[in-house]
């Protein structure tokens, strides 16, 4: 089983326990306001397929992960690395967390995890993120983490949006 740690958070592979936590907070609007389809009515039925799909990947070591807190083992999120660019050398970092949990470091703690495990464990060479130009804590983010806009552009739906890679560092 895939898990890793950071220092308030256990990063695993999600289990069917955590179905009933996960909708909850892909059912918040607010959570959901910039994620690509801004998608925020789910069904357990299409939630438990979108993670059986992106999972599927779980035996190359990446996917979907619940991020839950140590001291009381609460579900604040999610984490991901995807293989969104047909290249085996490089992942796209993701994340969603549930409102509550806002501003308090976790994005931080998460992204750098990730970062961190795609680079040593994984043997990655990129990482890349991608998100809404207006979702500046996910910028701030990025940035925090050394990562470089390399990309702007806009959605066929006319909403901006930026890439930023970081590069393994030799």
């Amino acid at each position: 089983m895939i898990t890793f740690e950071t220092t308030r958070l256990i990063i695993r592979e999600v289990s069917e326990e955590d179905f009933p936590y996960l909708l909850a907070i892909y059912t918040c609007r607010k959570n959901m306001e910039y994620i690509s389809s801004g998608k925020f009515d789910w069904t357990m039925e299409e939630l438990k397929s979108k993670y059986n799909r992106m999972n599927k990947d779980y035996r190359k070591g990446y996917g979907i992960f619940v991020a839950e807190k140590k001291d009381d083992h609460t579900i604040i999120g999610e984490a991901g690395l995807f293989d969104s660019f047909d290249d085996p050398a490089t992942l796209e970092l993701g994340y969603i967390v549930d409102q509550n949990y806002w501003r308090k470091g976790f994005g931080h703690e998460i992204s750098e995890a990730l970062i961190q495990y795609a680079f040593d464990r994984l043997g990655i060479e990129k990482v890349v993120a991608r998100m809404y130009a207006d979702n500046l804590g996910s910028v701030s983010l990025s940035e925090k983490a050394g990562m470089k806009k390399t990309e702007t552009g806009t959605t066929p739906e006319g909403k901006v949006f930026y890439r930023y890679d970081l590069l393994k560092e030799e």
